[in-house]
């Protein structure tokens, strides 16, 4: 069950939400974790289990920190406890994420030698490993740095991890950004009707734009190199750019939609990446709880831009290969982290500063994407072989035919109307119209000129809502790629 379906929409969610304001105040926390577990559990029951146990673990292993806290307890320090606290969630993720992938690779090591091959049967993939986990290593380690209080109520903390709006595709919530909320939080109308909105934006971006540019790029993305022509091979990448933006920051959207008609607050998780006018200034937009995880996690402790060039550039590498490697267990998400950790270190290069800043702000914009737009061929490539050949056909270079697909066979008014459309609003074009708006009409709710303006909004929002849910009903294509991750 995901929020863009049928049964989440007219089903789970007035359920959910009605029993949440029918529950006395001191029991929507229990409330709220029993549906969460719910929710995991219908999308999949084989790993509810391994989701409690990590509730269980990093609840105990703040414990134990706290107990720790003046002398070691049974001869564990501090130091120890939280080593074996992320050791135990790194084990987790490292078993059922990435042991077939190592496993692949070490086999195929043997297969050159003439060795036998490592018997393994991989288990599936548990949805939201990696934003569960990731999470609840945050308030392990926020524990052990005294940035956050130890929760005591394993209520609270368990809550805190499993909390179905944000469990599955984020954003990342830190656990002294949400601490107070579980404690004590309250549902305002305004607070309400802004989740509404922001729930109604988010579903929109995911099925309007998103879903439809991302039938035309699994349409081009599964021929063969050969068959494919440049025009092709670019409107193939370009619907994947403004999919992949769409699909995460249109589930990030409904998150904190979610959160607000619960009367959380969750941190903002994109801005408008794509009119970013550095590789730098993109991941200060694009998902940024994971760039500010890795960011206070492990760069920082890294040395970070402290020390000299080359360990600065080593740091960035090393954070971006990690990176890579969280958003899945192949070669692909590994060239893409080292592909941006290696344009980073270049962005820190005194050439770069004396060139590329004094460039036209529109030669920055496209410098940018350019980048955003290369490393997104190996982030949706299924091997390294066919993202280099679909990078060579990008550029007239790759082993096209004679009869090779061109982009015109893609190119219905739908999706011509689609990347239009998604191109324009992947802008900051909504806020300025919106600032420029406001400053003609005003903020005073007495004029019929402001009246007039917040009803087209509502309108818009309906038709938006109505649209999305037709979509949904006539079952078309409506992918979920969180799963790769």
């Amino acid at each position: 069950m995901v929020f863009a379906s049928p049964i989440f929409l007219f089903l789970f969610l007035p359920l959910v939400l009605a029993g949440h304001f029918l529950c006395n105040t001191s029991l929507r926390n229990a409330y709220l974790l029993g549906v969460s577990v719910f929710f995991y559990a219908w999308g999949e029951p084989r790993y509810v289990g391994l989701m409690v146990f990590s509730m269980l673990l990093n609840y105990g292993s703040g414990l134990l920190l706290q107990r720790t806290e003046t002398a070691p307890f049974f001869g564990l320090s501090r130091k120890t406890v939280l080593a074996l606290a992320v050791g135990a969630n790194l084990l987790l993720l490292i078993y059922y994420k990435y042991a077939g992938f190592l496993v692949a690779n070490l086999s195929a090591g043997l297969a050159a030698l003439g060795l036998p091959l490592i018997p393994y049967n991989p288990p599936s993939l548990p949805l939201g490993i990696s934003f569960f986990t990731f999470q609840a290593m945050s308030y392990v380690i926020d524990v052990y740095r005294r940035h956050a209080t130890v929760q005591k109520n394993p209520l609270h903390c368990g809550l805190y991890i499993a909390l179905f709006p944000q469990l599955i595709a984020g954003p990342i919530v830190r656990y002294a950004h949400v601490a107070s909320q579980i404690v004590a939080r309250t549902v305002t109308v305004p607070g309400f009707s802004y989740g509404v909105q922001r729930f109604i934006v988010g579903l929109s971006k995911k099925v309007l734009i998103a879903n439809p540019m991302g039938a035309v790029t699994d349409a081009i993305f599964a021929l063969p190199v050969g068959e494919l022509t440049p025009g092709a091979a670019w409107l193939g990448i370009a619907c994947y750019t403004l999919q992949i933006y769409y699909d995460f920051s249109g589930y990030s959207d409904m998150a904190v939609g979610l959160g607000s008609m619960f009367g959380f607050v969750f941190p903002e998780n994109f801005a408008h990446p794509y009119a970013a006018r550095s590789l730098r200034d993109f991941w200060r937009q694009w998902h940024m709880t994971l760039s500010s995880w890795f960011r206070d996690y492990l760069y920082i402790p890294l040395g970070g831009s402290r020390q000299s060039s080359f360990r600065t550039a080593v740091n960035l590498w090393t954070v971006f290969f990690l990176c890579g490697l969280w958003h899945g267990a192949g070669w692909t998400f590994i060239v893409w982290g080292m592909f941006h950790g290696l344009c980073l270190a270049w962005e820190r290069t005194r050439l770069w500063r004396s060139l590329v800043p004094r460039l036209w702000r529109p030669v920055q914009h496209l410098y940018t994407l350019g980048i955003v737009v290369m490393g997104w061929v190996f982030f949706r490539a299924e091997t390294v072989a066919y993202a280099l050949d679909y990078l060579a056909c990008l550029f007239g270079m790759g082993p096209s035919s004679p009869t090779g697909r061109d982009a015109l066979l893609y190119c219905d008014p739908k999706t011509v109307w689609t990347l239009v459309l998604g191109s324009l609003f992947a802008a900051p074009v909504a806020p300025f119209l919106a600032q420029k708006l406001t400053a003609l009409l005003g903020r005073s709710p007495n004029t019929l000129l402001w009246i007039a303006m917040h009803t087209g909004r509502c309108v818009v929002l309906f038709f938006l809502f109505l649209a999305s849910a037709a979509h949904l009903a006539a079952g078309t294509y409506n992918p979920f790629i969180y799963f790769r991750f």
